[in-house]
């Protein structure tokens, strides 16, 4: 009766066995030492441009359906995978950051979310030479579904529990500033007949 219970309970263990390795693999190294997280986005980052986004997101964050946003989860801490993300982009020839944030954040109590302050602290540090533009949540995230029916949207999922603390990052380009822009459209706009 044992062997019986134990041949009719195999597949199943070794579908629980799949799903750890996969799991466990998902998190693994690269040959490079890299996490897997680390060696996507370096691989990505040559192919985005702008109007692309990368978002560095809280646990919670949703899984968005648009066709064009790609979530992957680091299983690491948000500061670190902001800073990564960052300094890949500020080393990038092609590319620049134009940062978003929830603009709840800055009311979220250490009563009801322990450990809020300190974030807000960290971020603060990590991005004091970066513009942040506040939006509501629900207006970013509305942002990035449109954005990825059309363009790329990298999602990179932190261990962060602490709510509203996403860093939305839009890439622009690097090599041609919103002011080149108009100034060329003038000079069209002045070319017409």
């Amino acid at each position: 009766m044992e062997f019986k219970e134990a041949a009719t309970d195999m597949p199943k263990f070794l579908l629980v066995l799949s799903l750890l390795c996969a799991t466990a693999a998902g998190y693994a190294a690269t040959p490079g030492g890299q996490p897997a997280w680390k060696s996507k986005m370096a691989a990505q980052l040559p192919l985005l441009g702008h109007r692309n986004w990368i978002l560095v997101v809280d646990s919670a964050y949703p899984l968005q359906s648009s066709p064009g946003v790609e979530t992957i989860e680091t299983n690491a801490s948000q500061i670190e995978v902001v800073r990564a993300v960052l300094d890949a982009v500020h080393h990038s020839a092609h590319v620049r950051p134009l940062i978003y944030m929830d603009s709840e954040l800055s009311f979220v109590p250490d009563e009801d979310a322990p450990g809020a302050s300190a974030y807000r602290a960290q971020i603060a540090d990590l991005l004091k030479n970066s513009e942040i533009t506040r939006q509501p949540h629900e207006s970013l995230i509305s942002l990035v579904g449109e954005a990825g029916k059309t363009f790329h949207v990298l999602v990179l999922k932190t261990t962060m529990t602490i709510p509203y603390s996403s860093v939305f990052i839009r890439l622009d380009c690097r090599y041609w500033s919103a002011e080149a822009e108009q100034r060329m459209r003038a000079r069209m706009n002045a070319a017409k007949p």
